[in-house]
């Protein structure tokens, strides 16, 4: 088994990798904290229906 030097193409793979992660991580992040701001504010009930006597 031989240590040989990364290729220069997969080091720039890599990178491309990180970036697209990064990116993912993020849009999942706001897309949680929008859905926390969302639930706690109230705004994800129902609206409520007129009681008829």
């Amino acid at each position: 088994m031989s240590l040989r030097k990364t290729h220069e193409l997969h080091q720039r793979r890599f990178g491309r990798n990180i970036g697209v992660a990064l990116t993912l991580a993020a849009f999942i992040v706001i897309i949680f904290g929008l859905t926390v701001v969302k639930v706690t504010r109230g705004d994800f009930e129902p609206p409520r229906g007129e009681v008829q006597n």
